[in-house]
């Protein structure tokens, strides 16, 4: 829960290093413009799924270094950049280089299962 003049993606910030969240307005210039991959995890406040995820990428994005970038997407505030990338279930997972899609993994997992799905792309 927010407290008020906080937004969701001001008090997750806090709670997980390292992985900052992104706005549909900052998406091409964060996510399809970066000189790395980055892998983007489109989520909502309300999915207990994706909070169960969210210490994963965390320790994954810590793991990987300046490998890989890691973000967030809050989908029930970011409609425009879910719509756009096909996004219909949270947690949803998407790799982008050089500005586009490269994998997709859908729902939680740990961290191994998440590095061998996404081998050969991170």
């Amino acid at each position: 829960m927010t407290t008020p003049g906080t937004t969701p993606q001001t008090t997750a910030q806090t709670t997980t290093p390292g992985v900052p969240y992104v706005t549909d307005e900052a998406f091409a210039e964060e996510v399809l413009r970066a000189d790395v991959p980055v892998l983007v995890q489109f989520t909502a406040q309300w999915c207990p799924s994706c909070k169960q995820l969210t210490p994963v990428l965390g320790a994954l994005a810590a793991e990987l270094g300046d490998r890989v970038r890691a973000v967030r997407l809050d989908v029930d505030h970011n409609p425009q950049t879910t719509v756009a990338h096909g996004v219909l279930a949270v947690p949803t997972l998407l790799v982008f280089q050089d500005g586009e899609p490269v994998r997709s993994v859908v729902g939680a997992r740990s961290k191994a299962r998440l590095l061998r799905d996404l081998d050969g792309v991170i």
